[in-house]
């Protein structure tokens, strides 16, 4: 007997309480951890404890919970864990205001994310949980540093940061988004200051060479805007002499083949070359306009519209090709911290070094003749390959690797300059100067210099300020707090000072997926072992504007501690899915805007259920998902549907499926199958249309002569319930208590796919004439191009357009296809 529709509703509310509880108790997505079967790790980058979940969570953790489950249920052992990335700006801002301790924010928001992690149904591990904020994981993360400071790969330099006013404190260049900070939208200007950094550099050409192990598993634009962030160029570096300067000036070219074309020279004039080379006359000058570049942004100095400025610093070098002495600006559009802030101007070679030729009145010298034209009358700089002129042994060459190569040649006989390669990529600056972070654990003495906190004093815990104490004064907070900062040396005893700055949060989020591995254990940051067992990861999950900060940074960490002999592998993330944006009507979601939807009020009115299928059938996991465009409610109709063919199902437990409707089971394999080989791909959305058509095919079984007690019934049902799984976990819960199985659908086994029931009987054949379909025709799968020919030519469409012509050739392309070209 079929069950009606209203005796047979699935109750969202009922089900998302019994099933969270269900889940806690058993300890359902625990993996086994015991080696008995294939290890996976999936993994979400950990959200920040900002306030509750909002639609992009719902978005992005629906995604990687789809992969975790599935392939529990394809028999793997899947980790899947949770954390978040807990200190950071945002917590010190509101204890600021609410006159509290950033902890208080932080960890009221951690429970309320918590709570709504473990409503919306992923499939968590919550016994790995950690915070990085908490001491037992940042003592780990202070003894990391220690291990890079040790390795040479953490140092103190003075140079111009980047500096937000309103949150005083230092920014990365990633940091860094249009000229302005990258979390407040404040202008952002620069500051000579001390600073900590890890060199990163030193891993440049690895960071581009293992990009090869992630073609495939990465997306390709994310492989490009990392391959053009480290950016590396061949060249070579060249010394021009200035008299009365011991060492030479060096600069870095990927045309050293152009040098004859070399006029001038410019340098960063916030760089400690400028302040060197200016002369007292030229000071005053100087000093003036070195304020005004102060005030502007690397954006704006880099930009190809902004106006030349520049002054003359007094001094000239010697350009090594041709004794020519030319003199030396300074100019803004040259950086101190890339390559060696000194350029050689070709101007007529470069738009940039052209228009300040031009601003300036400074020699233009054509060297290589690309179209025939003279850019110091055109005002145009002629770039590309072209016969070499003026150039001295160059002239009467036209091919730029035999020009680069003889003047380099030239360059290292004459001990002038030597070929090379740079980097775009620049060292990671990673103080900060907040109290919400991890301190820095080295303590500054006066006779002894820096010396790291042994690791038997870690971690170095941070005092307890709040509310005023907090606020931004230009250094850190923690600068004030003189019972923290004063103490002895931990080498010779003597009265010393521990650094101020807490660490960037970017290095706490460069090796957390490492202690998810073994969170509890004590005698390092993880255990070894443990990693090799789950890492690297299987699949990451994560937002595309992690590309470069996030991505990079935890690559470089994968491949110290690899040389440090702690893990065995060179990249962390085998796979990288950068799921979209949840908008709302064509625009980002804000409440400046009125645009912003609740993802509360969104599972309140339609479910758990309803709003993850709704993300997860929307479109392709990368697209942009327009929530006004989206419909929840039918969602919650489907699953009403699909719920109602479990509770409709009458055969029993044992029933033999091979006794049930053909057609049915047909469908059932093909489904399989095909969802298998969809989820397989990431291509989530159209498993789910996969499924609903199974649905459909299922309610056409039941309401017809087969009926609620078919055999074929029940193995659908169960197929649905285990699909619907990965995507929709309570409604799927439901189905498989009221199919009599054994909770929970989670520990069941996917179906492997019957081969033989997913080959069609019959299929259409389509014959054409000279290319135009005449007939499409019912055949055997099997059938042999003699019977289709005979088919074919059986057909009255086919024999009208032959009007009686013989057949020259058949093109078969069986079973699908047969052409036919006529005499």
């Amino acid at each position: 007997m079929v069950v009606s529709q209203e005796a047979a509703q699935y109750d969202k509310v009922q089900a998302q309480e019994k099933w969270q509880a269900f889940w806690e108790e058993d300890e359902t997505f625990k993996p086994l951890d015991d080696g008995s079967r294939e290890r996976r790790y999936v993994l979400d980058m950990f959200p920040y404890p900002s306030g509750d979940l909002h639609m992009g969570h719902a978005e992005a953790y629906a995604m990687g919970d789809v992969v975790a489950r599935y392939w529990r249920l394809r028999g793997y052992d899947v980790l899947h864990p949770i954390g978040w990335d807990s200190f950071g700006l945002p917590a010190e801002n509101a204890a600021i205001r609410a006159d509290a301790h950033p902890a208080t924010w932080t960890y009221n928001n951690i429970e309320t994310q918590a709570r709504s992690f473990k409503r919306y149904g992923l499939s968590l591990d919550w016994s790995r949980r950690l915070h990085t904020s908490d001491e037992d994981y940042y003592r780990w993360t202070q003894w990391l540093f220690n291990r890079f400071y040790e390795r040479g790969l953490a140092y103190r330099k003075d140079s111009f940061v980047n500096w937000c006013p309103k949150d005083q404190t230092v920014l990365a260049n990633e940091q860094v988004v249009d000229g302005a900070c990258e979390r407040c939208k404040t202008p952002v200007t620069k500051r000579k200051l001390n600073q900590w950094y890890f060199k990163i550099t030193d891993y440049a050409q690895e960071l581009l060479d293992d990009m090869s192990q992630l073609e495939g598993g990465w997306p390709d634009h994310v492989l490009a805007m990392q391959r053009n962030w480290i950016g590396r160029s061949e060249g070579a570096h060249v010394d021009f002499r200035v008299e009365g300067r011991q060492a030479p000036i060096t600069v870095f070219t990927t045309r050293p083949d152009t040098l004859f074309g070399a006029t001038f020279m410019v340098v960063a004039p916030d760089g400690e070359l400028a302040q060197e080379l200016v002369t007292d006359e030229c000071r005053p000058a100087f000093e003036e306009y070195l304020e005004q570049v102060k005030r502007t942004t690397e954006i704006q100095r880099q930009s190809t519209e902004n106006e030349k400025t520049g002054v003359w610093l007094g001094v000239h070098a010697t350009n090594p090709v041709n004794g020519e002495q030319v003199p030396i600006w300074a100019a803004d559009y040259v950086l101190a911290d890339y390559g060696t802030g000194a350029i050689m101007a070709v101007p007529a070679h470069d738009q940039r070094d052209l228009d300040f030729a031009r601003k300036f009145d400074l020699p233009v010298r054509t060297v290589l003749d690309v179209d025939g034209t003279d850019p110091a009358q055109t005002g145009v700089a002629t770039v590309g390959d072209g016969a070499y002129m003026n150039s001295g042994l160059l002239d009467g060459l036209s091919d730029k690797a035999a020009g680069v190569a003889r003047i380099i040649e030239q360059l290292e006989a004459d001990q002038m300059g030597t070929g090379t390669v740079q980097f775009r990529l620049r060292d990671w600056l990673l103080s900060r100067q907040r109290f919400w972070g991890c301190p820095i654990p080295v303590i500054h003495c006066p006779s002894c210099g820096e010396v790291p906190v042994p690791d038997d004093q870690l971690p170095v815990r941070l005092p307890d300020l709040r509310g005023a104490a907090l606020a931004p004064k230009g250094t850190s907070p923690l600068a004030s707090a003189t019972d923290w900062v004063n103490v002895p040396c931990p080498s010779c005893g003597e009265d010393a000072r521990r650094d101020t700055d807490t660490m960037d949060t970017f290095v706490d989020s460069s090796w957390y997926f490492f202690r998810y591995c073994s969170p509890g254990y004590t005698e390092g940051p993880f255990d070894p072992q443990d990693v090799r067992n789950w890492m690297p990861v299987a699949q990451y999950v994560g937002g595309v504007e992690h590309a470069i900060l996030h991505l990079l940074y935890m690559r470089f960490f994968s491949k110290v501690l690899r040389d440090m002999g702690l893990v065995d592998f060179d990249e962390p993330m085998l796979r990288l899915l950068n799921q979209g944006q949840v908008i709302n009507q064509g625009r980002a979601m804000s409440k400046s805007l009125g645009n912003g939807v609740d993802l509360g009020k969104q599972i309140d009115e339609f479910g758990v259920d309803a709003v993850r299928l709704t993300m997860v059938f929307a479109g392709p996991p990368e697209d942009d998902i327009d929530w006004a465009e989206m419909s929840p409610a039918s969602s919650l109709k489907f699953l009403q549907r699909a719920y109602r063919l479990a509770a409709d199902v009458t055969s029993p437990l044992t029933v033999d499926f091979a006794d049930g409707d053909a057609q049915l089971r047909k469908a059932t394999h093909k489904a399989i199958a095909e969802i298998t080989t969809l989820l397989d791909s990431g291509r989530f959305n159209v498993a789910v249309a996969r499924t609903m058509e199974l649905v459909n095919a299922t309610r056409k079984t039941i309401d017809g002569q087969a009926g609620p007690a078919d055999p074929a019934v029940r193995e659908a049902v169960m197929f649905v319930a285990q699909s619907l799984s990965v995507v929709a976990p309570y409604v799927a819960e439901e189905m498989w208590e009221v199919l009599g199985l054994q909770p929970s659908v989670a520990n069941s086994a996917w179906p492997e796919a019957d081969l033989s029931l997913t080959v069609d009987d019959t299929v259409t054949m389509v014959v054409q004439i000279q290319g135009k379909i005449r007939a499409k025709l019912e055949v055997a799968a099997d059938i042999s191009e003699d019977e289709a020919v005979e088919m074919a030519l059986a057909d009255a469409g086919v024999q009208r357009s032959l009007d009686g012509r013989g057949v020259a050739k058949v093109i078969a392309r069986l079973p699908k296809m047969l052409s036919i070209v006529p005499q």
